[in-house]
C-alpha cells in the first residue's frame, strides 16, 4: 500500500512543532528544509501497491533515515535509536512533533533497501550531491578527487599455543 505522506493538517494544541523549537540555522535543519524530497516520492512510489496490505513507511522517513545512518557512520538499529533521541533527526525525517516511540522497526530499513535495489541508493547519492551543489557547499573541483582510506592495521591477537621447549 502506498506510504502516508506524513504530514497532518491539524495542530496538536498540546506539543509544540519541531520547526518552531528547533534553531533554523543548525546545518541539518537547512538541509532537510533544501532537499527536494518530491524527487524520491516520484522515484519510489512505484516500488508500492496501490490499496494492498500495510500502509507503507513515509518514503521521507526512509530515506531520511539512510541519509543520516550513511552521513554519521552508524548502523541500522542505532540510526533509529539516534532519531529518537535527537529533535533535529527528527526534523529530517519528515516529523512535525517530537517523537517519543521508535518510527520503526531497524529490521525495516534492510527491507526498503532491498526493495530500492542499488540503482535506488545510487539515486539517493545523486540527490545528495545535487544539493550540496546548489547550495554551494560542493564544487566541482570537490568532486575531482576521491580519497580512500586503506589504512591496515595488524591484528592484536595473543597466541595461547605453549611452543617447544617453553616452560
Amino acid at each position: 500500500m502506498q506510504p502516508k505522506s506524513g504530514i497532518s493538517d491539524q495542530d496538536d494544541l498540546f506539543r509544540f512543532r519541531l520547526d518552531q523549537i528547533l534553531n533554523r540555522r543548525y546545518p541539518l535543519y537547512r538541509l532537510a528544509d533544501s532537499i527536494d524530497w518530491s524527487l524520491f516520492e516520484k522515484e519510489f512510489g512505484p516500488f508500492y501497491v496501490e490499496k494492498f496490505g500495510r500502509p507503507g513507511l513515509p518514503i521521507r522517513l526512509l530515506v531520511g533515515l539512510h541519509y543520516l545512518k550513511h552521513a554519521y557512520n552508524v548502523s541500522d538499529e542505532a540510526v533509529v535509536e539516534r532519531s529518537l533521541e535527537n529533535p533535529y533527526w527528527q526534523y529530517f525525517c519528515g516529523c512535525e512533533y517530537s517523537q517519543h516511540e521508535f518510527p520503526l522497526d531497524p529490521t525495516s530499513l534492510v527491507k526498503w533497501r532491498k526493495r530500492i535495489g542499488p540503482k535506488g541508493m545510487e539515486k539517493l547519492l545523486q540527490v545528495t550531491i545535487e544539493t550540496a551543489k546548489s547550495k554551494m557547499c560542493v564544487t566541482e573541483k570537490h568532486l575531482e578527487r576521491v580519497n580512500v582510506d586503506t589504512t591496515v592495521q595488524e591484528k592484536a591477537i595473543k597466541s595461547t599455543q605453549s611452543w617447544p621447549g617453553a616452560a
